[in-house]
């Protein structure tokens, strides 16, 4: 299905998203592909039983553990990755040879369609049944019990998931947001950096879980940060950002003024225009945040990026602790002590240190 319909794939993400092809290409189609080459090569290895360590007692019998499906799985998709977060995990379901029923986002409405029309020509029905729909859908599929329920998208709603599978102890897999900082000092080459700051902050325009939601840095940084950033995006998307074809758009009215709404505290440093008709914002740095504005509250979730003013790493790291525990986490220093203070010091679902983004690449931890 995702050699057959690739193009299909990136004009449904262009439908809901505005998605530029080559980054359609890079974090959804050839990312679902590679998924299933992993899986397809990797699948014998395990199926195997293990054979685990054996005591004295167990010394000359044959112990194995043997890896058995969970039953009925259910996978509800987010609407940011309509296609890459829903079909990976039902693909890893269906390798462990799970029933899969297959919620995508009502959101990303031409991707729910896509799949909706496509996925039955490929995959059993009886065995792999789609329901589409929104709240009242999901509210329904989640009275019924599951053998094991995966959900990615926001905390509020993953709360509703977990309280729905306490009823029937159903295990569950909730991959929720936070928001994900990023601390640079001096030592770094700020160029690089910003450019992978920005890189890692505009994929998708900001709607990216693991996205960098804001910056901690000295006002001295600060000033060098901005005037870095005016001159690569202009490198990147010309004179007129708007014409570009290589920035998406938010999803929805609903998510547009809810970003309007972030954008009204603080001071505006770079961008801050928008569009209503195109759901367009620019991208946007925002200063002079307080720690209380909605803007450093909430996750983002679209491309503002508010900087927030800390005197050393040590401040940065106490801010960091006084909050939830981010899902992933920036440092920008060439300093192994300084290195070693956020990896020791701090929690964190991930952390890359001078670059974001890119430790999703690597190969997940089981």
């Amino acid at each position: 299905m995702y050699e057959e319909h690739e193009n299909d794939m990136i004009n449904a993400l262009d439908a809901d998203l505005r998605r530029p092809k080559q980054e359609s290409l890079v974090v959804e189609t050839e990312f679902l592909k590679n998924d299933v080459k992993n899986i397809l090569y990797n699948i014998d290895d395990w199926v195997k039983p293990e054979l685990p360590p054996k005591s004295m007692v167990n010394l000359m019998d044959d112990v194995q553990i043997y890896k058995d499906p969970y039953g009925v799985v259910l996978v509800i998709g987010a609407w940011n990755y309509p296609l890459q977060l829903l079909l990976v995990p039902v693909a890893s379901a269906i390798a462990a040879g799970n029933c899969v029923v297959i919620k995508p986002s009502e959101v990303a409405a031409n991707c729910a369609k896509f799949i909706q029309e496509t996925l039955p020509k490929y995959l059993d029905n009886e065995c792999y049944p789609i329901v589409c729909g929104g709240p009242q859908e999901t509210t329904e599929l989640l009275k019924q019990r599951f053998d094991y329920i995966f959900y990615t998208g926001s905390t509020r709603v993953g709360q509703i998931i977990h309280a729905a599978a306490n009823k029937y102890l159903t295990p569950c897999t909730l991959e929720l947001g936070g928001k994900s900082p990023c601390y640079i000092d001096k030592s770094v080459e700020l160029k690089t950096a910003v450019k992978r700051i920005l890189w890692g902050k505009l994929i998708n325009c900001g709607q990216t879980c693991i996205a960098p939601d804001y910056v901690l840095c000295s006002k001295e940084i600060e000033v060098e940060f901005i005037k870095e950033a005016k001159e690569i995006l202009k490198e990147w998307y010309g004179d007129n950002i708007k014409d570009s074809p290589d920035l998406s758009r938010i999803i929805n009215k609903t998510n547009f003024d809810r970003l309007l709404g972030l954008m009204k505290h603080g001071k505006i440093a770079v961008g801050g225009s928008y569009n209503a008709n195109e759901l367009y914002i620019e991208p946007t740095i925002i200063v002079d945040v307080k720690a209380e504005d909605p803007v450093m509250q909430s996750e983002i979730f679209g491309p503002i990026l508010p900087i927030y003013n800390v005197e050393s790493a040590y401040d940065a790291i106490k801010f960091i602790n006084s909050r939830e525990s981010p899902l992933a986490m920036y440092v920008f220093t060439t300093e192994p002590e300084i290195q070693n203070l956020f990896i020791h010091s701090t929690r964190a679902g991930g952390m890359l240190l001078n670059d974001t983004i890119m430790h999703y690449a690597g190969k997940k931890l089981e």
